[in-house]
């Protein structure tokens, strides 16, 4: 079910099932091009229409998204943000590893394998600057958050949460299941683009001796 949600006259907030759904309707907004839109927002079960109204309406977006077919790719596909590739280099020794082994029935190295053994895809960022939302690894790397977040996670913290991967740009409260940290800088406003990961991009991530 598609549900509507008008943010004054300058942005639409569309409401959808799942983050597939998000993601494949994000897709098609960015192939269609529809007039007067100027910027595109996914996340987890909406995406976020920000549009001109000197050059149109939200009734009239609403309309045209409404019409759009949204079986097409999600991030990665036709239609996406970023292009290419991102390796992570990753020194996996964070201090939830042997917590994650233990509830996906692996061995630690056995977890480092999985994450480190298929792409993952940015599906949308958001919580801080930088941090992007991964998806698309082994299932059996699906566990949940932390009962107890922790209220210091230090940058570079790598880490999963149910479906998603994610390397904490900066140091904040979270969480996510700890498995190991990077040196790179997910977040740097001497970039070009500040954000290393952007929606559609794909993300690897390799081992570094700890």
């Amino acid at each position: 079910m598609t549900r509507f949600l008008r943010c004054g006259r300058e942005a639409v907030l569309v409401e959808v099932d799942d983050l597939d759904a998000a993601l494949s309707l994000y897709a098609a907004l960015r192939s269609a091009d529809l007039p007067g839109v100027v910027d595109l927002v996914p996340a987890a079960r909406t995406v976020l229409i920000h549009l001109d109204p000197a050059v149109t309406s939200p009734a009239a977006v609403e309309r045209a998204t409404a019409g759009l077919p949204v079986d097409g790719p999600g991030p990665g596909g036709t239609g996406t943000v970023g292009t290419g590739t991102v390796e992570i280099p990753v020194r996996y020794d964070g201090p939830d590893l042997a917590d994650v082994a233990r509830h996906t029935g692996l061995t630690p190295d056995g977890v480092i394998a999985l994450h480190t053994g298929s792409p993952w895809t940015v599906a949308f960022a958001g919580f801080t600057p930088g941090f992007g939302y991964l998806t698309g690894g082994d299932p059996r790397l699906d566990v949940p958050r932390r009962t107890s977040p922790r209220a210091r996670i230090p940058a570079g913290s790598v880490g999963l949460a149910g479906r998603f991967s994610g390397v904490y740009p900066s140091e904040s409260p979270g969480g996510w299941q700890l498995i190991g940290s990077t040196t790179e800088r997910m977040w740097d406003l001497d970039r070009p683009e500040p954000a290393l990961l952007v929606p559609g991009v794909r993300v690897t991530f390799r081992v570094v001796p700890r």
